[in-house]
């Protein structure tokens, strides 16, 4: 969830809990990430999300953000434990980033090794390592400028994401603390078909003090009107959800979408 203004935000154990492990394959860990005045809050766990006291304690008391990640985990790489569970965040330039990531990458580590050693898997996913791999491609631009320009940061990002699908589904959420990129790739679908799309959105508005329920998830709006994009696996709701085409790198904002598109093959320049 990304939104124009930190609103207070209630996760629904019954839905949420409903895809992690108790209608759902993903059992093996769930995890939440949350911004606030530049920091970041972090808690997963191992469990299924189905049976987490853990869990229902977090959803329990809602808390303020203007972004949130969360996640809940199958495992196909790597042992069923806290270290594997997303998102994973890492400090780089003064900012917090996070990553979330659904899919499989055969031979990532053969194709893309961590040469540079700046950032380091502490367990043993494919979804980690990718993690570590972009931010060592995003290090020298984060190095350069403390607040890099939209343009560079999705050059770099949408040329490792075409590098990402090479290998396999590669859908992934990735935020830098002031924008939340969102790739889309292919998934397993209800019909054992692994294809397009990858990830939905759906934007939403409402007045000062509004509220809106969406399955799973309550937003309220505090301070002004509020601008909100969701991105889920699947729509939530039976509400005008917009699949996002396969291979698009989207930049959200503050509850807005950016129009903004830059081909793959440009040069990066310090901005």
């Amino acid at each position: 969830m990304s939104s124009r203004v930190p609103s207070t935000v209630s996760l629904s154990l019954e839905e949420f809990s409903s895809h992690g492990g108790l209608n759902g394959p993903h059992k093996d860990g769930w995890g939440i990430a949350w911004y606030e005045d530049g920091d970041i809050h972090l808690t997963k766990e191992s469990l299924s999300a189905a049976s987490s006291a853990g869990l229902r304690q977090v959803l329990n008391h809602p808390f303020q953000s203007d972004l949130v990640l969360s996640h809940i985990r199958k495992a196909t790489q790597g042992a069923v434990a806290s270290r594997n569970c997303q998102p994973f965040v890492r400090e780089m330039g003064g900012k917090w980033h996070s990553f979330a990531h659904n899919g499989d990458l055969a031979g990532l580590r053969e194709s893309c090794p961590l040469a540079a050693k700046r950032f380091t898997p502490v367990g043993e996913t494919d979804s980690e390592w990718a993690f570590c791999v972009l931010l060592d491609a995003l290090t020298d631009l984060w190095s350069i400028d403390a607040r890099p320009s939209l343009e560079n940061r999705l050059i770099l990002i949408k040329r490792y994401a075409e590098s990402m699908r090479k290998l396999g589904p590669a859908n992934f959420l990735y935020s830098d603390g002031e924008f939340l990129f969102v790739h889309s790739h292919k998934r397993y679908q209800t019909d054992g078909t692994i294809r397009a799309p990858g990830l939905w959105q759906l934007k939403r508005h409402c007045r000062e003090g509004g509220t809106f329920d969406t399955t799973g998830l309550t937003v309220t709006a505090r301070g002004g009107e509020q601008d909100v994009v969701l991105v889920a696996s699947v729509p939530l709701t039976g509400e005008n959800w917009m699949a996002i085409p396969e291979g698009d790198v989207v930049a959200i904002r503050r509850g807005q979408v950016s129009d903004q598109s830059i081909p793959i093959g440009r040069a990066v320049h310090p901005s």
